[in-house]
């Protein structure tokens, strides 16, 4: 199987903590070279000095804020002025928890400026490059809240329905570049947006942390939280050689948990 990315770069977002940094380290143990991109620079320098470079690799990082899409795009364009991607990470922190009924028309603008927008300007930066290295990996980091709506994230929930669909159109759009377009949907896993989750649902419920995660894991037919690391496998699977023919999917990672096909 031909896993190798050796010679490839992946622009991994949201990459000093959970799912994003997991995916960055793996994606470098890989052979990949690999470009951070979040807020906080502190954090990014951390984390560049975590990343595998035993194979000749360069890794970089980008400092730059979601909330503010035009100097995301300013960045990354300038980037990409010397540089190419042939992988691309999409991931950001999710919305907060809460009914879609009492959510602010703002909130759902702010949410969805952060994820689609920024997603999509990311996408239309690193396009060209991947058409002309004739391949292309996009990995979107949504939820299992596209197939199954998840109780009390209303504003989430709409929002990775919105970024869900917008990848199926470009995969449509892109598969004859030989550029991928697939979307991963984490389960419960463990990262500071779960436990904000738990910690949220135990005060508004009247229980503790531990009672409410119990009751979480009960639901999962493996009977346990899952790790980022464990996501991060998926998604540098699907940034790999060997998931060519792999285009247009949501692929949960759940432990089961999701009850839908």
């Amino acid at each position: 199987m031909h896993l190798d990315l050796s010679g490839k770069r992946a622009i991994v977002c949201g990459s000093t903590q959970g799912i994003g940094k997991a995916s960055a380290i793996e994606l470098a143990s890989m052979g990949a070279s690999i470009t951070l991109i979040a807020r906080n620079e502190d954090k990014l320098k951390i984390v560049l000095g975590e990343l595998d470079s035993s194979r000749g690799q360069k890794h970089d990082y980008i400092t730059a804020d979601f909330s503010y899409p035009q100097e995301l795009k300013k960045k990354v364009e300038e980037y990409l002025s010397s540089n190419t991607a042939e992988i691309l990470v999409n991931n950001t922190g999710g919305p907060p928890a809460g009914l879609a009924i009492n959510a602010n028309p703002e909130d759902f603008v702010k949410a969805f400026s952060e994820h689609l927008l920024c997603n999509h300007i990311l996408t239309q930066a690193v396009v060209p490059g991947m058409k002309s290295k004739k391949y292309g990996r996009i990995i979107n980091i949504i939820s299992t809240s596209v197939k199954i709506p998840i109780k009390g994230l209303g504003v989430s929930n709409s929002i990775r329905g919105a970024v869900a669909s917008w990848s199926k159109t470009l995969a449509n759009e892109l598969g004859q570049f030989g550029i991928t377009v697939n979307n991963v949907l984490p389960g419960s896993t463990m990262t500071a947006r779960l436990e904000a989750v738990l910690s949220g649902k135990a005060a508004q419920m009247g229980k503790s942390f531990d009672e409410v995660k119990g009751e979480m894991i009960e639901e999962i037919p493996v009977k346990r939280i899952g790790e980022a690391h464990e996501i991060a496998a998926a998604v540098a699977f699907l940034a790999s050689p060997a998931a060519g023919y792999i285009n247009g999917v949501n692929i949960p990672v759940d432990g089961g948990r999701t009850g839908a096909l």
